[in-house]
């Protein structure tokens, strides 16, 4: 598998873009593109003015953003979330231009206006709304963050990797865990590599360069599951640290990210009430005065924002609700089998914490 790119703005290097399914050299592209801030200005009215959703998101993490090297094809619940903001402001989930952004460049990126959002698995923290100048959108998934080894190691738990060399990716959240773990167990010569994907993480662990790879559970699960060889590698039991994943938008921009705040809870209000892209048709035909105005048939929410009244029921035809894009990704019909049931995942009214404000 390789990746065809990506960003490092910090370090000025090229970007690749992919846009409407083709894969542009684009540093030019993108550096034009760039979103200059005024007092006045937000970044709904820039993406409208383009006519596209510049969004971030990563090429190596199976199930989350993911190039299938197959079909061409970006795929994975960030992808798929990008393609819903694109619906919910355009009417039309193609309407994205994904740009390939790794765990060190995506808050560089969106600083710059390189990106207008990022979906990139990227863990809640303080320090990023505080110090870093983002605003997180609902958390999307629950992770935690762990270890993976080769099972012919023998490593039971993690405080087997004493004297190991532990692999993680550069400007990951997972290097400040890792600090914390090697102080908590006193490791004495337990060493830490950084790389700058996870592609580039999972082969240094095959080739022998790493003891183990730490990440989030759901990214070791998907690299486990999309290698030739599952069985050949084991996941340590340890959560070293809870991963809540959410998108980001740049601080201080309300209109832009209160749409795309509500935009992402509707994703889930609509699981809730069992809205489809099979059903959807049905649905728009409901007298429940609720759904009416959920999905714009009546009045809406759309105005408020910026955007159509029909911009629910534009997410739902792109990519579904909620529980469609976890199954369509993540769920046990997939690869990684990364099931719901009994984790916060699932949605509320079902034990989970993926939960909508209420819609009326």
């Amino acid at each position: 598998m390789s990746a065809p790119g990506s960003i490092d703005a910090s370090a000025g290097r090229g970007v690749w873009e992919m846009k409407n399914g083709t894969f542009l050299t684009s540093g030019l592209a993108v550096a034009a593109a760039f979103w200059t801030s005024t007092a006045s200005a937000t970044v709904l009215d820039t993406v409208k003015q383009r006519g596209a959703l510049n969004c971030g998101t990563d090429n190596t993490a199976p199930g989350f953003g993911y190039l299938n090297t197959k079909t061409g094809k970006m795929e994975g619940l960030d992808v798929d979330f990008c393609r819903a903001m694109a619906a919910a402001v355009f009417g039309d989930g193609s309407k994205v231009n994904f740009v390939i952004v790794t765990d060190k460049s995506r808050f560089n990126a969106l600083q710059t206006g390189q990106v207008d959002v990022v979906f990139a698995h990227t863990t809640v923290k303080p320090v990023r709304e505080s110090a870093i100048g983002i605003d997180f959108l609902p958390i999307n998934f629950y992770d935690g963050t762990g270890i993976m080894v080769k099972a012919s190691a023998g490593v039971k738990s993690v405080t087997d990797l004493e004297g190991a060399t532990i692999c993680t990716t550069q400007g990951s959240g997972t290097e400040s865990t890792l600090a914390n773990t090697i102080k908590k167990y006193n490791f004495k010569s337990t060493k830490v590599l950084t790389f700058e994907n996870l592609e580039k993480l999972f082969s240094a662990l095959e080739g022998g360069r790493c003891n183990a790879m730490s990440t989030d559970k759901s990214a070791l699960a998907a690299w486990r599951g999309n290698s030739a060889k599952p069985q050949d590698y084991t996941i340590l039991p340890d959560t070293l640290d809870k991963s809540p994943f959410a998108g980001f938008v740049v601080a201080n921009d309300s209109k832009w990210r209160n749409l795309l705040r509500w935009a992402t809870y509707a994703l889930f209000q609509a699981e809730e009430w069992d809205i489809t892209t099979a059903n959807l048709a049905e649905k728009l035909k409901s007298d429940d005065p609720f759904i009416q105005k959920f999905l714009g048939v009546k009045n809406g929410f759309g105005a408020d924002f910026g955007v159509g009244n029909d911009f629910i029921a534009s997410m739902i035809k792109a990519v579904g609700n909620y529980g469609e894009i976890y199954d369509r990704n993540l769920g046990p019909k997939t690869p990684y089998f990364i099931d719901r049931t009994g984790t916060p995942n699932a949605a509320w009214s079902k034990g989970g914490a993926e939960y909508s404000p209420p819609w009326n």
